[in-house]
């Protein structure tokens, strides 16, 4: 596959990110924005001052509002926010080649309502087009800086997944490959829950043990629960349904702890005596509770 030019339909701080790092070498960029006045801000000035204030974009980057500038390019790149994914990319389809184009999302987020991840929303309305992720930790003012940083391409075409890596990948912009597409788009959005048990844990001034384990042991268990619920992590191994299996009665067993200390905290006569309790029993159970609502 050849790619002559890059569609980046997305001007916030990642889009704009990877828009200068692809733009090296004089590479085609087409930057779409979704709002008129900042698209026209960065075309005068040559940088999105509302986002990544300082960085000039490249001479080979054409900004735009228009999608119909977009619907040629080989290689189209969705950096929306993933309430918005559905609308732009349905508003895409009309001026879009049928078949022609690679669709990368690297909008991290599961759909409201239907609980669709990103690629099945791009491959319900472009079913005919082949279809990757990317997913980091990826921070776009480190990347722009020049810090080096690796992120993960999937695709169920490996072949096709190269391609890209070898394409979009550079020294320090390190890019690796798989084909299970399911987990690194349920592992990049469940990372925002385990980031509220974090927060929560520091709130409740609980320590960095109980963070450790309520976003670490605790949330590596759930999310490899849910991945693989949902047809994620096809290449695991009979040692590692062991551990899960051991994972989970730790789960179970932290549940029920959480259940009592939540319980309790009901007939507390104030917050102040829950998190009192909270802090001398299970304090990774609380945060489960917090998260989930109820045991399971």
């Amino acid at each position: 596959m050849k790619i002559d030019k890059i569609a980046i339909l997305g001007a916030g701080s990642w889009g704009t990110a990877l828009a200068w790092l692809w733009a090296k070498h004089e590479r085609r960029i087409c930057l779409w924005g979704n709002s008129p006045d900042r698209v026209e801000r960065v075309k005068r000035t040559r940088e999105n001052s509302d986002y990544i204030p300082g960085l000039r974009l490249p001479d080979s980057v054409t900004v735009t509002h228009e999608l119909r500038d977009c619907g040629e390019a080989s290689l189209i790149v969705f950096v929306t926010p993933s309430t918005a994914l559905r609308e732009i990319a349905t508003r895409l389809r009309d001026v879009a080649r049928e078949g022609h184009s690679v669709l990368l999302s690297c909008t991290k987020g599961i759909e409201h309502g239907t609980g669709m991840r990103m690629s099945q929303i791009l491959s319900e309305i472009f079913p005919r087009h082949e279809l990757a992720v990317l997913s980091g930790p990826n921070l776009a003012a480190e990347v722009v800086r020049g810090l080096p940083t690796a992120t993960v391409i999937g695709c169920r075409n490996l072949e096709r997944a190269a391609n890209l890596q070898d394409f979009l990948g550079s020294s320090r912009f390190r890019i690796y490959t798989s084909d299970d597409v399911t987990s690194i788009e349920l592992g990049g959005a469940l990372k925002n829950v385990f980031a509220i048990a974090a927060g929560a844990s520091d709130g409740l001034g609980l320590g960095d043990n109980t963070k450790a384990a309520a976003a670490g042991s605790w949330a590596n268990a759930e999310a490899n629960h849910f991945i693989n619920a949902n047809g994620g992590g096809r290449n695991s191994n009979d040692q590692k349904r062991s551990r899960m299996r051991a994972r989970t009665r730790h789960r179970d067993a932290d549940h029920r702890s959480g259940r009592r200390v939540a319980l309790q905290g009901k007939s507390a006569s104030s917050g102040d005596a829950r998190i009192t309790r909270a802090r001398s029993e299970s304090g990774a159970s609380l945060i489960s509770q917090v998260i989930c609502g109820k045991p399971h």
